[in-house]
């Protein structure tokens, strides 16, 4: 019994892993319909519009999450290409049963344990019936849905998308750092 579990989970292991390896997706479908924003995490609007013409890495993000340490990460990214044009959204959400209760919560944890300057959303649904615009245009035009926490997508300055990675995929994973650099050259 012991070594059928086991075998079990190696497979489920594999099988994520595998998922990771696969290169980012390339949809050529449709860009980013215009007037998409998400409530910021400590208020206003974050309009996507408002980044055309730059490139935008949109993650889904949870504090209660084993891969939480990779906000660190794409406050590395952000620092690194910000004065470049590159902007980097999280999006916490709690469709995983890993996030805060409340942004203000979510905003508190970040402060005190990350020093985030990009963007943050609010807690905003990212599958199924309740997904954000943003969300269900990714699932509908690009068959991308968020499996986990921690889900990439990059964004070029034409709102094409230009990558898609998963969760075990890090913000300074050289497929994504080259990705944001072809998207910054244009």
């Amino acid at each position: 019994m012991r070594r059928r579990f086991l075998a079990l989970a190696l497979l489920a292991g594999a099988s994520t892993l595998a998922a990771t390896l696969v290169p980012p997706r390339r949809a050529e479908a449709a860009t980013l319909p215009g007037g998409m924003a998400f409530r910021g995490l400590t208020g206003g609007t974050l309009a996507l519009d408002d980044w055309r013409g730059r490139p935008v890495l949109v993650v889904n993000t949870a504090s209660r999450c084993g891969f939480t340490r990779q906000l660190d990460e794409m406050q590395a990214l952000y620092d690194r290409f910000r004065d470049r044009g590159l902007v980097v959204l999280g999006v916490p959400s709690g469709d995983f049963a890993q996030e805060l209760a409340t942004d203000a919560a979510v905003a508190e944890f970040c402060e005190v344990n990350f020093a985030l300057d990009f963007p943050m959303a609010g807690i905003t649904p990212v599958r199924g019936a309740e997904a954000h615009p943003f969300y269900a245009w990714l699932a509908r035009e690009h068959g991308f849905v968020p499996n986990w926490n921690f889900n990439k997508v990059l964004l070029g300055p034409d709102g094409a998308v230009r990558g898609t990675w998963g969760s075990m995929v890090r913000p300074t994973a050289r497929p994504i750092v080259q990705a944001v650099e072809a998207a910054l050259r244009g």
